[in-house]
Protein backbone atom coordinates (compact mmCIF):
# COMPACT_ATOMS: atom_id res chain seq x y z
CA UNK A 1 0.00 0.00 0.00
CA UNK A 2 1.55 3.28 -1.11
CA UNK A 3 0.81 6.72 0.23
CA UNK A 4 -0.64 9.18 -2.26
CA UNK A 5 0.18 12.76 -1.40
CA UNK A 6 -2.85 15.04 -1.55
CA UNK A 7 -2.95 17.76 -4.15
CA UNK A 8 -3.31 21.03 -2.22
CA UNK A 9 -4.02 24.33 -3.95
CA UNK A 10 -1.68 26.38 -1.79
CA UNK A 11 -2.30 29.59 -3.70
CA UNK A 12 -5.99 29.56 -2.72
CA UNK A 13 -4.98 29.14 0.92
CA UNK A 14 -2.68 32.17 1.08
CA UNK A 15 -5.30 34.64 2.40
CA UNK A 16 -5.73 32.34 5.40
CA UNK A 17 -2.09 31.30 5.75
CA UNK A 18 -0.90 34.89 6.16
CA UNK A 19 -2.78 35.64 9.43
CA UNK A 20 -2.40 32.14 10.86
CA UNK A 21 1.30 31.96 10.05
CA UNK A 22 1.85 35.44 11.47
CA UNK A 23 -0.06 34.42 14.62
CA UNK A 24 2.33 31.50 15.18
CA UNK A 25 5.25 33.86 14.58
CA UNK A 26 3.71 36.26 17.11
CA UNK A 27 3.66 33.51 19.73
CA UNK A 28 7.37 32.90 19.11
CA UNK A 29 8.04 36.64 19.45
CA UNK A 30 6.30 36.61 22.83
CA UNK A 31 8.41 33.67 23.92
CA UNK A 32 11.85 34.72 22.76
CA UNK A 33 11.98 38.45 21.89
CA UNK A 34 13.10 41.00 24.52
CA UNK A 35 10.26 42.92 26.10
CA UNK A 36 11.35 46.23 24.59
CA UNK A 37 10.97 45.04 20.99
CA UNK A 38 7.83 42.92 21.32
CA UNK A 39 5.27 45.63 20.62
CA UNK A 40 6.89 47.09 17.47
CA UNK A 41 7.72 43.59 16.20
CA UNK A 42 4.18 42.33 16.81
CA UNK A 43 2.67 45.39 15.19
CA UNK A 44 4.82 45.09 12.06
CA UNK A 45 4.13 41.36 11.72
CA UNK A 46 0.37 41.82 12.24
CA UNK A 47 -0.04 44.68 9.77
CA UNK A 48 2.17 42.96 7.19
CA UNK A 49 0.14 39.74 7.47
CA UNK A 50 -3.19 41.51 6.96
CA UNK A 51 -1.86 43.54 4.02
CA UNK A 52 -0.47 40.34 2.54
CA UNK A 53 -3.84 38.69 2.93
CA UNK A 54 -5.53 41.56 1.09
CA UNK A 55 -2.99 41.33 -1.75
CA UNK A 56 -3.54 37.58 -1.97
CA UNK A 57 -7.29 38.06 -2.30
CA UNK A 58 -6.74 40.62 -5.06
CA UNK A 59 -4.52 38.20 -7.01
CA UNK A 60 -6.99 35.33 -6.57
CA UNK A 61 -9.81 37.63 -7.68
CA UNK A 62 -8.01 38.20 -10.97
CA UNK A 63 -7.68 34.43 -11.31
CA UNK A 64 -11.46 34.04 -11.26
CA UNK A 65 -11.84 36.09 -14.43
CA UNK A 66 -11.89 34.15 -17.70
CA UNK A 67 -10.54 35.37 -21.03
CA UNK A 68 -14.03 36.33 -22.21
CA UNK A 69 -14.65 38.54 -19.16
CA UNK A 70 -16.87 36.06 -17.32
CA UNK A 71 -16.00 34.68 -13.90
CA UNK A 72 -15.43 31.03 -13.04
CA UNK A 73 -17.01 29.38 -10.06
CA UNK A 74 -13.85 28.96 -8.00
CA UNK A 75 -11.78 26.12 -6.55
CA UNK A 76 -12.40 23.49 -3.91
CA UNK A 77 -9.40 23.02 -1.63
CA UNK A 78 -8.42 20.06 0.56
CA UNK A 79 -10.89 17.71 -1.13
CA UNK A 80 -13.77 20.13 -0.68
CA UNK A 81 -13.12 21.12 2.94
CA UNK A 82 -12.68 24.72 1.77
CA UNK A 83 -14.51 26.37 -1.13
CA UNK A 84 -12.65 29.36 -2.55
CA UNK A 85 -15.25 31.03 -4.75
CA UNK A 86 -16.36 34.60 -5.39
CA UNK A 87 -18.31 35.13 -2.13
CA UNK A 88 -15.43 33.62 -0.16
CA UNK A 89 -12.94 36.09 -1.64
CA UNK A 90 -15.28 39.03 -0.99
CA UNK A 91 -15.74 38.06 2.65
CA UNK A 92 -12.05 37.34 3.17
CA UNK A 93 -11.17 40.74 1.73
CA UNK A 94 -13.73 42.48 3.96
CA UNK A 95 -12.54 40.62 7.06
CA UNK A 96 -8.87 41.40 6.33
CA UNK A 97 -9.62 45.07 5.71
CA UNK A 98 -11.75 45.51 8.83
CA UNK A 99 -9.25 43.56 10.94
CA UNK A 100 -6.48 45.84 9.67
CA UNK A 101 -8.45 48.91 10.74
CA UNK A 102 -9.28 47.33 14.10
CA UNK A 103 -5.61 46.52 14.72
CA UNK A 104 -4.69 50.16 14.07
CA UNK A 105 -7.17 51.27 16.72
CA UNK A 106 -6.10 48.56 19.18
CA UNK A 107 -2.41 49.44 18.72
CA UNK A 108 -2.89 53.11 19.57
CA UNK A 109 -1.56 54.50 22.83
CA UNK A 110 -2.29 57.76 24.59
CA UNK A 111 0.30 60.45 25.26
CA UNK A 112 0.87 58.84 28.68
CA UNK A 113 1.72 55.49 27.07
CA UNK A 114 -1.54 53.70 27.96
CA UNK A 115 -3.48 51.44 25.63
CA UNK A 116 -6.88 49.82 26.09
CA UNK A 117 -5.56 46.60 27.63
CA UNK A 118 -4.60 45.55 31.14
CA UNK A 119 -0.84 45.59 31.75
CA UNK A 120 -1.06 42.03 33.08
CA UNK A 121 -4.30 40.23 32.26
CA UNK A 122 -3.55 37.37 34.66
CA UNK A 123 -3.37 39.66 37.71
CA UNK A 124 -6.24 39.90 40.16
CA UNK A 125 -8.12 43.20 39.71
CA UNK A 126 -7.13 45.70 42.38
CA UNK A 127 -4.22 43.59 43.62
CA UNK A 128 -0.73 44.80 44.36
CA UNK A 129 0.55 42.68 41.49
CA UNK A 130 -1.67 44.58 39.08
CA UNK A 131 -0.46 47.92 40.46
CA UNK A 132 3.16 46.79 40.17
CA UNK A 133 2.61 45.76 36.55
CA UNK A 134 1.05 49.14 35.82
CA UNK A 135 3.89 51.07 37.42
CA UNK A 136 6.44 48.93 35.55
CA UNK A 137 4.79 49.85 32.25
CA UNK A 138 4.08 46.26 31.18
CA UNK A 139 2.14 45.79 27.94
CA UNK A 140 -0.14 42.94 26.93
CA UNK A 141 1.31 42.38 23.46
CA UNK A 142 -0.30 38.93 23.24
CA UNK A 143 -3.34 40.69 21.82
CA UNK A 144 -1.77 40.74 18.34
CA UNK A 145 -1.39 36.98 17.81
CA UNK A 146 -4.80 36.48 19.42
CA UNK A 147 -6.38 38.89 16.94
CA UNK A 148 -4.59 37.13 14.08
CA UNK A 149 -5.78 33.69 15.19
CA UNK A 150 -9.33 35.03 15.38
CA UNK A 151 -8.97 36.64 11.94
CA UNK A 152 -7.72 33.38 10.45
CA UNK A 153 -10.70 31.52 11.88
CA UNK A 154 -13.04 34.18 10.54
CA UNK A 155 -11.57 33.77 7.05
CA UNK A 156 -12.04 30.01 7.14
CA UNK A 157 -15.57 30.14 8.59
CA UNK A 158 -17.46 31.36 5.47
CA UNK A 159 -15.28 29.25 3.14
CA UNK A 160 -15.96 25.86 4.71
CA UNK A 161 -17.30 23.05 2.53
CA UNK A 162 -18.16 20.58 5.28
CA UNK A 163 -19.63 20.71 8.75
CA UNK A 164 -16.53 19.50 10.58
CA UNK A 165 -14.37 22.31 9.18
CA UNK A 166 -17.20 24.71 10.04
CA UNK A 167 -17.02 23.67 13.70
CA UNK A 168 -13.22 23.85 13.84
CA UNK A 169 -13.25 27.33 12.29
CA UNK A 170 -15.89 28.43 14.80
CA UNK A 171 -13.68 27.44 17.70
CA UNK A 172 -10.56 29.00 16.16
CA UNK A 173 -12.30 32.37 15.84
CA UNK A 174 -14.17 32.18 19.16
CA UNK A 175 -11.51 31.13 21.69
CA UNK A 176 -9.23 34.16 21.13
CA UNK A 177 -12.24 36.46 21.41
CA UNK A 178 -13.16 34.98 24.79
CA UNK A 179 -9.68 35.90 26.05
CA UNK A 180 -9.55 39.34 24.43
CA UNK A 181 -12.92 40.28 25.96
CA UNK A 182 -11.53 39.96 29.50
CA UNK A 183 -8.41 42.10 29.00
CA UNK A 184 -9.74 45.65 29.45
CA UNK A 185 -7.44 48.06 31.33
CA UNK A 186 -10.26 49.69 33.32
CA UNK A 187 -13.47 48.23 34.77
CA UNK A 188 -11.67 44.92 34.87
CA UNK A 189 -14.33 43.07 36.84
CA UNK A 190 -16.91 44.09 34.25
CA UNK A 191 -14.55 42.95 31.51
CA UNK A 192 -13.92 39.58 33.12
CA UNK A 193 -17.63 39.10 33.73
CA UNK A 194 -18.27 39.78 30.04
CA UNK A 195 -15.58 37.29 29.08
CA UNK A 196 -17.13 34.59 31.25
CA UNK A 197 -20.63 35.24 29.88
CA UNK A 198 -19.33 35.12 26.33
CA UNK A 199 -17.47 31.88 27.00
CA UNK A 200 -20.37 30.09 28.70
CA UNK A 201 -23.02 31.13 26.18
CA UNK A 202 -20.60 30.54 23.30
CA UNK A 203 -19.87 27.03 24.56
CA UNK A 204 -23.61 26.38 24.79
CA UNK A 205 -24.13 27.58 21.21
CA UNK A 206 -21.19 25.48 19.99
CA UNK A 207 -22.75 22.43 21.64
CA UNK A 208 -26.04 23.07 19.83
CA UNK A 209 -24.19 23.45 16.54
CA UNK A 210 -22.27 20.21 17.14
CA UNK A 211 -25.47 18.37 18.01
CA UNK A 212 -27.02 19.61 14.77
CA UNK A 213 -23.96 18.44 12.83
CA UNK A 214 -24.37 14.96 14.33
CA UNK A 215 -28.04 14.83 13.34
CA UNK A 216 -27.34 15.98 9.77
CA UNK A 217 -24.60 13.38 9.48
CA UNK A 218 -27.00 10.75 10.75
CA UNK A 219 -29.53 11.81 8.13
CA UNK A 220 -27.24 12.10 5.10
CA UNK A 221 -24.28 9.90 5.99
CA UNK A 222 -21.90 12.73 5.11
CA UNK A 223 -20.59 16.02 6.44
CA UNK A 224 -20.00 17.53 2.96
CA UNK A 225 -22.30 20.38 2.05
CA UNK A 226 -22.86 19.09 -1.49
CA UNK A 227 -23.75 15.59 -0.33
CA UNK A 228 -26.09 16.87 2.37
CA UNK A 229 -27.82 19.08 -0.21
CA UNK A 230 -28.31 16.01 -2.43
CA UNK A 231 -29.69 14.01 0.50
CA UNK A 232 -32.15 16.80 1.35
CA UNK A 233 -33.93 16.16 -1.95
CA UNK A 234 -34.19 12.42 -1.26
CA UNK A 235 -37.17 10.89 0.54
CA UNK A 236 -35.81 8.74 3.38
CA UNK A 237 -38.51 8.84 6.04
CA UNK A 238 -36.22 10.70 8.46
CA UNK A 239 -37.45 14.22 7.84
CA UNK A 240 -37.65 14.94 11.56
CA UNK A 241 -33.94 14.24 11.94
CA UNK A 242 -33.17 16.58 9.05
CA UNK A 243 -35.38 19.37 10.36
CA UNK A 244 -34.06 19.28 13.93
CA UNK A 245 -30.45 19.06 12.76
CA UNK A 246 -30.91 22.00 10.39
CA UNK A 247 -32.52 24.11 13.10
CA UNK A 248 -29.70 23.41 15.55
CA UNK A 249 -27.02 24.31 13.00
CA UNK A 250 -28.82 27.54 12.16
CA UNK A 251 -29.19 28.37 15.86
CA UNK A 252 -25.45 28.00 16.34
CA UNK A 253 -24.83 30.41 13.46
CA UNK A 254 -27.53 32.85 14.58
CA UNK A 255 -25.83 33.05 17.98
CA UNK A 256 -22.67 34.36 16.35
CA UNK A 257 -24.55 37.07 14.45
CA UNK A 258 -26.37 38.14 17.62
CA UNK A 259 -29.90 37.48 16.38
CA UNK A 260 -32.87 37.42 18.78
CA UNK A 261 -33.45 35.32 20.90
CA UNK A 262 -29.76 34.31 20.84
CA UNK A 263 -28.54 37.85 21.51
CA UNK A 264 -28.33 38.07 25.31
CA UNK A 265 -24.52 38.00 25.31
CA UNK A 266 -24.16 40.93 22.92
CA UNK A 267 -24.79 44.05 25.09
CA UNK A 268 -22.81 42.79 28.09
CA UNK A 269 -19.85 41.62 26.01
CA UNK A 270 -19.76 44.78 23.91
CA UNK A 271 -19.85 46.92 27.06
CA UNK A 272 -17.26 44.97 29.03
CA UNK A 273 -14.69 44.20 26.34
CA UNK A 274 -11.86 46.62 25.50
CA UNK A 275 -13.45 49.05 23.06
CA UNK A 276 -11.09 48.29 20.12
CA UNK A 277 -11.91 44.58 20.56
CA UNK A 278 -15.62 45.43 20.65
CA UNK A 279 -15.29 47.07 17.24
CA UNK A 280 -13.27 44.10 15.96
CA UNK A 281 -15.91 41.62 17.17
CA UNK A 282 -18.90 43.65 16.05
CA UNK A 283 -17.59 44.02 12.50
CA UNK A 284 -15.46 41.00 11.62
CA UNK A 285 -17.40 38.32 13.50
CA UNK A 286 -20.62 39.42 11.81
CA UNK A 287 -19.04 39.18 8.37
CA UNK A 288 -17.74 35.67 9.06
CA UNK A 289 -20.95 34.42 10.68
CA UNK A 290 -23.25 35.81 8.01
CA UNK A 291 -20.94 34.39 5.34
CA UNK A 292 -21.26 30.92 6.84
CA UNK A 293 -25.02 31.38 7.26
CA UNK A 294 -25.37 32.45 3.62
CA UNK A 295 -23.49 29.39 2.36
CA UNK A 296 -25.44 26.95 4.51
CA UNK A 297 -28.82 28.51 3.72
CA UNK A 298 -28.20 28.94 -0.02
CA UNK A 299 -26.28 25.75 -0.87
CA UNK A 300 -27.14 23.14 1.78
CA UNK A 301 -30.72 23.84 2.80
CA UNK A 302 -32.47 25.61 -0.10
CA UNK A 303 -34.71 22.56 -0.51
CA UNK A 304 -36.02 23.12 3.02
CA UNK A 305 -37.01 26.74 2.53
CA UNK A 306 -40.68 26.06 3.24
CA UNK A 307 -39.78 24.35 6.52
CA UNK A 308 -37.17 26.88 7.68
CA UNK A 309 -38.65 30.17 6.47
CA UNK A 310 -41.19 30.48 9.31
CA UNK A 311 -38.39 30.35 11.87
CA UNK A 312 -36.09 32.62 9.88
CA UNK A 313 -38.86 35.17 9.30
CA UNK A 314 -39.72 35.16 13.01
CA UNK A 315 -36.07 35.58 14.02
CA UNK A 316 -35.51 38.39 11.49
CA UNK A 317 -38.58 40.35 12.62
CA UNK A 318 -37.86 39.83 16.32
CA UNK A 319 -34.23 40.87 15.83
CA UNK A 320 -35.14 44.12 14.10
CA UNK A 321 -37.87 45.01 16.60
CA UNK A 322 -36.12 43.99 19.83
CA UNK A 323 -32.80 45.57 18.88
CA UNK A 324 -34.47 48.85 17.96
CA UNK A 325 -36.89 49.08 20.90
CA UNK A 326 -34.35 48.26 23.62
CA UNK A 327 -31.77 50.63 22.12
CA UNK A 328 -34.26 53.47 22.55
CA UNK A 329 -33.97 53.32 26.36
CA UNK A 330 -30.20 52.78 26.71
CA UNK A 331 -28.00 55.44 28.29
CA UNK A 332 -24.60 53.86 27.63
CA UNK A 333 -23.00 54.53 24.23
CA UNK A 334 -21.53 51.05 23.92
CA UNK A 335 -24.83 49.39 24.81
CA UNK A 336 -26.62 51.61 22.29
CA UNK A 337 -24.21 50.44 19.61
CA UNK A 338 -24.63 46.85 20.84
CA UNK A 339 -28.40 46.88 20.44
CA UNK A 340 -27.92 48.74 17.18
CA UNK A 341 -25.79 45.83 15.97
CA UNK A 342 -28.60 43.45 16.92
CA UNK A 343 -31.06 45.48 14.84
CA UNK A 344 -28.61 45.49 11.93
CA UNK A 345 -28.36 41.71 12.17
CA UNK A 346 -32.10 41.65 11.56
CA UNK A 347 -31.72 43.92 8.52
CA UNK A 348 -29.08 41.61 7.06
CA UNK A 349 -31.28 38.58 7.72
CA UNK A 350 -33.90 40.05 5.37
CA UNK A 351 -31.38 39.66 2.56
CA UNK A 352 -30.48 36.13 3.66
CA UNK A 353 -34.11 34.99 3.83
CA UNK A 354 -34.79 36.39 0.35
CA UNK A 355 -33.12 33.32 -1.26
CA UNK A 356 -32.48 35.39 -4.37
CA UNK A 357 -29.26 35.98 -6.27
CA UNK A 358 -29.46 39.67 -5.50
CA UNK A 359 -29.60 38.76 -1.81
CA UNK A 360 -26.00 37.50 -1.85
CA UNK A 361 -24.72 40.74 -3.37
CA UNK A 362 -26.81 42.88 -1.01
CA UNK A 363 -25.69 41.05 2.13
CA UNK A 364 -22.01 41.20 1.21
CA UNK A 365 -22.20 44.93 0.47
CA UNK A 366 -24.15 45.60 3.66
CA UNK A 367 -21.54 43.80 5.76
CA UNK A 368 -18.78 45.96 4.28
CA UNK A 369 -20.72 49.18 4.87
CA UNK A 370 -21.78 48.24 8.39
CA UNK A 371 -18.32 46.98 9.33
CA UNK A 372 -16.55 50.18 8.29
CA UNK A 373 -18.93 52.38 10.28
CA UNK A 374 -18.77 50.07 13.30
CA UNK A 375 -14.98 49.95 13.56
CA UNK A 376 -14.84 53.73 13.18
CA UNK A 377 -17.57 54.39 15.74
CA UNK A 378 -15.98 52.23 18.43
CA UNK A 379 -12.62 53.78 17.60
CA UNK A 380 -14.03 57.20 18.45
CA UNK A 381 -15.59 55.88 21.66
CA UNK A 382 -12.13 54.65 22.73
CA UNK A 383 -10.73 58.19 22.45
CA UNK A 384 -13.44 60.04 24.42
CA UNK A 385 -12.56 59.86 28.12
CA UNK A 386 -13.94 61.11 31.41
CA UNK A 387 -12.44 64.12 33.11
CA UNK A 388 -11.17 63.47 36.61
CA UNK A 389 -10.96 65.73 39.63
CA UNK A 390 -7.91 67.15 41.34
CA UNK A 391 -7.06 66.53 44.95
CA UNK A 392 -5.44 69.34 46.93
CA UNK A 393 -3.60 68.73 50.22
CA UNK A 394 -4.70 71.12 52.97
CA UNK A 395 -1.88 72.43 55.21
CA UNK A 396 -1.87 71.30 58.87
CA UNK A 397 -2.50 74.79 60.30
CA UNK A 398 -5.39 75.46 57.94
CA UNK A 399 -6.88 72.07 58.71
CA UNK A 400 -6.83 72.86 62.43
CA UNK A 401 -8.77 76.06 61.82
CA UNK A 402 -11.26 74.19 59.68
CA UNK A 403 -11.67 71.63 62.46
CA UNK A 404 -12.69 74.37 64.88
CA UNK A 405 -15.24 75.66 62.37
CA UNK A 406 -16.65 72.17 61.89
CA UNK A 407 -16.94 71.68 65.65
CA UNK A 408 -18.80 74.99 65.91
CA UNK A 409 -21.20 73.97 63.20
CA UNK A 410 -20.13 76.75 60.86
CA UNK A 411 -18.85 74.29 58.22
CA UNK A 412 -20.29 70.90 57.35
CA UNK A 413 -18.67 67.71 58.61
CA UNK A 414 -15.74 66.56 56.48
CA UNK A 415 -14.53 70.07 55.65
CA UNK A 416 -11.41 69.46 57.76
CA UNK A 417 -10.33 66.53 55.61
CA UNK A 418 -6.59 66.47 54.77
CA UNK A 419 -7.51 66.54 51.09
CA UNK A 420 -10.05 68.56 49.15
CA UNK A 421 -11.50 67.39 45.87
CA UNK A 422 -11.91 70.10 43.28
CA UNK A 423 -13.27 70.26 39.78
CA UNK A 424 -10.88 69.52 36.96
CA UNK A 425 -8.84 72.59 36.01
CA UNK A 426 -9.64 74.65 32.99
CA UNK A 427 -6.43 73.55 31.28
CA UNK A 428 -7.09 70.16 29.69
CA UNK A 429 -3.45 69.19 30.16
CA UNK A 430 -3.83 69.42 33.94
CA UNK A 431 -7.05 67.41 34.15
CA UNK A 432 -6.58 63.75 35.08
CA UNK A 433 -7.97 61.46 32.39
CA UNK A 434 -10.00 58.47 33.54
CA UNK A 435 -11.79 55.71 31.64
CA UNK A 436 -13.96 55.98 28.58
CA UNK A 437 -16.94 58.32 28.81
CA UNK A 438 -19.70 55.92 27.83
CA UNK A 439 -22.67 57.61 29.50
CA UNK A 440 -24.46 59.61 26.81
CA UNK A 441 -24.84 62.64 29.11
CA UNK A 442 -21.05 62.98 29.11
CA UNK A 443 -21.05 63.57 25.34
CA UNK A 444 -23.01 66.81 25.67
CA UNK A 445 -21.20 69.71 24.04
CA UNK A 446 -18.51 67.54 22.45
CA UNK A 447 -19.29 68.99 19.02
CA UNK A 448 -18.20 72.45 20.16
CA UNK A 449 -14.85 71.45 21.63
CA UNK A 450 -13.93 68.70 19.13
CA UNK A 451 -15.99 69.40 16.01
CA UNK A 452 -14.06 67.14 13.62
CA UNK A 453 -14.28 64.08 15.85
CA UNK A 454 -17.94 64.72 16.67
CA UNK A 455 -18.79 65.23 12.98
CA UNK A 456 -17.08 61.97 12.08
CA UNK A 457 -19.02 60.15 14.79
CA UNK A 458 -22.22 61.76 13.51
CA UNK A 459 -21.35 60.46 10.02
CA UNK A 460 -21.14 56.91 11.34
CA UNK A 461 -24.42 57.32 13.23
CA UNK A 462 -26.15 58.64 10.10
CA UNK A 463 -24.83 55.64 8.18
CA UNK A 464 -26.29 53.32 10.83
CA UNK A 465 -29.59 55.15 10.47
CA UNK A 466 -29.55 54.70 6.68
CA UNK A 467 -29.48 58.37 5.71
CA UNK A 468 -28.93 58.94 1.95
CA UNK A 469 -25.39 59.55 0.67
CA UNK A 470 -23.97 57.22 3.34
CA UNK A 471 -22.98 53.58 2.94
CA UNK A 472 -25.72 52.49 5.34
CA UNK A 473 -28.44 53.82 3.05
CA UNK A 474 -27.10 51.91 0.05
CA UNK A 475 -26.76 48.72 2.10
CA UNK A 476 -30.29 48.91 3.49
CA UNK A 477 -31.74 49.72 0.08
CA UNK A 478 -29.94 46.70 -1.36
CA UNK A 479 -31.09 44.16 1.25
CA UNK A 480 -34.67 45.45 1.33
CA UNK A 481 -34.82 45.37 -2.48
CA UNK A 482 -33.51 41.80 -2.45
CA UNK A 483 -36.18 40.85 0.10
CA UNK A 484 -38.90 42.30 -2.13
CA UNK A 485 -37.49 40.46 -5.17
CA UNK A 486 -37.54 37.22 -3.17
CA UNK A 487 -41.16 37.68 -2.08
CA UNK A 488 -40.28 38.68 1.49
CA UNK A 489 -41.78 42.16 1.24
CA UNK A 490 -43.25 42.01 4.80
CA UNK A 491 -39.71 41.74 6.13
CA UNK A 492 -38.68 44.75 4.08
CA UNK A 493 -41.66 46.70 5.46
CA UNK A 494 -40.74 45.85 9.05
CA UNK A 495 -37.14 46.79 8.28
CA UNK A 496 -38.12 50.22 6.96
CA UNK A 497 -40.28 50.91 10.04
CA UNK A 498 -37.53 49.71 12.40
CA UNK A 499 -34.99 51.91 10.61
CA UNK A 500 -37.25 54.93 11.03
CA UNK A 501 -37.62 54.23 14.76
CA UNK A 502 -33.88 53.59 15.17
CA UNK A 503 -33.11 57.03 13.76
CA UNK A 504 -34.30 58.45 17.10
CA UNK A 505 -31.43 57.17 19.25
CA UNK A 506 -28.86 58.02 16.58
CA UNK A 507 -30.16 61.57 16.26
CA UNK A 508 -30.35 61.87 20.05
CA UNK A 509 -26.58 61.40 20.26
CA UNK A 510 -26.04 63.98 17.52
CA UNK A 511 -28.26 66.49 19.32
CA UNK A 512 -26.34 65.88 22.54
CA UNK A 513 -23.00 66.55 20.87
CA UNK A 514 -23.93 69.64 18.89
CA UNK A 515 -27.02 71.24 20.46
CA UNK A 516 -26.86 70.46 24.18
CA UNK A 517 -25.03 72.33 26.91
CA UNK A 518 -22.54 70.38 29.04
CA UNK A 519 -24.64 71.49 32.02
CA UNK A 520 -27.86 70.23 30.44
CA UNK A 521 -30.48 72.02 28.40
CA UNK A 522 -30.16 73.66 24.98
CA UNK A 523 -26.81 75.10 23.94
CA UNK A 524 -26.81 78.93 24.20
CA UNK A 525 -24.27 81.75 23.96
CA UNK A 526 -23.92 81.63 27.73
CA UNK A 527 -22.32 78.19 27.41
CA UNK A 528 -19.36 79.55 25.44
CA UNK A 529 -17.09 79.25 28.47
CA UNK A 530 -18.41 75.96 29.80
CA UNK A 531 -16.50 72.75 29.36
CA UNK A 532 -17.89 69.29 28.58
CA UNK A 533 -17.22 66.60 31.14
CA UNK A 534 -15.12 64.66 28.66
CA UNK A 535 -11.77 65.02 26.97
CA UNK A 536 -10.50 63.53 23.71
CA UNK A 537 -7.12 62.05 24.47
CA UNK A 538 -4.13 62.64 22.25
CA UNK A 539 -2.51 59.50 20.94
CA UNK A 540 0.13 58.17 18.57
CA UNK A 541 -2.26 58.57 15.62
CA UNK A 542 -2.94 54.95 14.72
CA UNK A 543 -6.57 55.21 15.83
CA UNK A 544 -7.10 58.48 13.98
CA UNK A 545 -5.76 56.87 10.79
CA UNK A 546 -8.12 53.92 11.17
CA UNK A 547 -11.09 56.18 11.91
CA UNK A 548 -10.29 58.38 8.89
CA UNK A 549 -10.19 55.35 6.56
CA UNK A 550 -13.54 54.15 7.96
CA UNK A 551 -15.05 57.59 7.34
CA UNK A 552 -13.76 57.68 3.76
CA UNK A 553 -15.21 54.22 3.10
CA UNK A 554 -18.56 55.26 4.60
CA UNK A 555 -18.77 58.27 2.28
CA UNK A 556 -17.48 56.56 -0.87
CA UNK A 557 -19.75 53.54 -0.49
CA UNK A 558 -22.68 55.93 -0.10
CA UNK A 559 -21.84 58.31 -2.93
CA UNK A 560 -20.27 55.88 -5.43
CA UNK A 561 -21.54 52.37 -4.57
CA UNK A 562 -21.85 51.25 -8.21
CA UNK A 563 -18.33 49.88 -8.82
CA UNK A 564 -18.34 47.89 -5.59
CA UNK A 565 -21.84 46.50 -6.16
CA UNK A 566 -20.95 45.52 -9.73
CA UNK A 567 -17.72 43.83 -8.66
CA UNK A 568 -19.53 41.83 -5.97
CA UNK A 569 -22.46 40.87 -8.21
CA UNK A 570 -20.11 39.44 -10.85
CA UNK A 571 -18.70 36.87 -8.43
CA UNK A 572 -21.68 36.36 -6.09
CA UNK A 573 -22.16 32.68 -6.99
CA UNK A 574 -21.51 29.88 -4.50
CA UNK A 575 -19.78 26.69 -5.51
CA UNK A 576 -22.22 23.78 -5.09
Amino acid sequence: MSFIAPDIAWAQLTPVLFPLGAAVLGVLIEAFAPRAVRRPAQLVVTLAALVGSLISVALLWRGLENADGTFSGGTDVLSGSLLVDGPTLVMQAVIALLALLAVLIAADRTSTGEDAFAPQAASVPGSGYEESARRAGLQQTEIYPLMLFATGGMMIFPATGDLLTLFVALEVLSLPLYLLTGMARRRRLLSQEASMKYFLLGAFASALLLFGIVLLYGYSGSIRYSEIATAVGTVTGMDGLLLVGSLLVLIGLLFKVGAVPFHSWTPDVYQGAPTPITGFMAACTKVAAFGALLRVFYTVLPGMSWDLEPMMWTVAIATMVVGTVIALVQTDVKRILAYSSIAHAGFVLTGVVALAQTGITAVLFYLLAYGAATVGAFGIVSLVRERGTTTTTVPEAARASLGVAVAAGVLPAGSDSPTVTEAAPENDADAPVLGEATDISQWAGLGRTHPVLATTFALFLLSFAGIPLTAGFTGKFAVFSAAVDGGAWPLALVGVLASAAAAFFYVRLIVLMFFTSPDGGPLTDADAGSRPRTVVVTSQGFALAGIAICAVLTVLLGVLPGPVLDAISQVAVFLP
